[in-house]
């Protein structure tokens, strides 16, 4: 098929351009240039078979307004863009697969998941980005599959690649007292579950692309240290989490019990369903 990534220059989109490359897809992975001007978004899209949005801007960095708006602008305002180059392409496309994330559910500890019969917003500012970042894919058409992304786990990129230099040094230990709950999925897992859906056209509505084990921050970080035979002792608080990124360090302290219900039900098999293997992979790639 013929296939466009938007945000496709980002960690997420590399990966994931290779792996469709590599099964014989025609892949255009394009970044925020591709929003310059409607013409250009326009030509890009046209007499594509798919079209793959995950244009944003970093949610794990330090917020203060002018960011959370860049959060902002950087989804709505692109996807409101998308819809009005879907409206004027000759030959538009016939699948629509959007990023989201699971940051948009109520928070939950552990043992208590949710899945994509929930349809209860967090009232926190990552429940109402994503409320707004959904809503504005919704408008498309072909309507488009939702992916509700957990915390991706990779070597380049994402939320792992800024904690392995610490917990390398023996610094690691449970950040915010370490009982919230972390929902996450290997990038490998990530990007064959996104060329799974692919192949199901079918698929309408969210899922959620986070692995079947969720464990809490402490947990996940002991598995980490022990992957990299480290220690995992030195604590770090939440005010010194609000000190280094304001705002967002709602993302590190956010409780998130989310289990991909529809992937499992539909048969999509992970290759890392636990965090001790797909720690322990990843360690022994880098």
């Amino acid at each position: 098929m013929k296939i466009v990534i938007l945000g496709g220059t980002g960690f997420v989109g590399k990966h994931l351009a290779k792996h469709l490359s590599q099964q014989g897809h025609q892949v255009t992975a394009q970044g925020r240039s591709a929003f310059k001007d409607l013409d250009h978004l326009t030509q890009l899209i046209d007499e594509q078979d798919v079209v793959i949005q995950l244009a944003g801007a970093n949610i794990g960095e330090r917020w203060n307004e002018a960011y959370k708006k860049e959060l902002y602008d950087s989804r709505i305002t692109t996807s409101g863009l998308l819809k009005k180059a879907l409206e004027k392409a000759n030959q538009p496309p016939q699948r629509i697969l959007a990023a989201s994330a699971i940051g948009i559910y109520p928070q939950r500890p552990c043992g208590q998941p949710l899945d994509e019969q929930c349809t209860d917003i967090d009232p926190g500012f990552l429940g109402h980005l994503g409320q707004a970042w959904e809503m504005a894919n919704a408008q498309l058409s072909p309507t488009p599959l939702i992916m509700r992304f957990g915390v991706v786990l990779g070597l380049d990129g994402g939320a792992l690649a800024k904690m392995l230099p610490a917990f390398r040094l023996g610094g690691g230990g449970p950040v915010a007292g370490g009982q919230q709950c972390f929902s996450w999925i290997h990038i490998d897992d990530l990007v064959a579950a996104i060329s799974w859906a692919i192949n199901h056209p079918e698929l309408q509505g969210p899922i959620n692309m986070c692995a079947p084990q969720p464990l809490t921050q402490a947990e996940f970080g002991r598995a980490l240290a022990h992957a990299l035979g480290r220690p995992f002792w030195l604590p770090m608080p939440e005010f010194a989490l609000k000190m280094l990124f304001g705002e967002g360090a709602q993302v590190l302290t956010h409780s998130s019990c989310v289990v991909p219900s529809r992937l499992t039900e539909l048969g999509f098999q992970f290759k890392y369903a636990d965090a001790k293997s797909a720690l322990s992979q990843l360690v022994r790639r880098a």
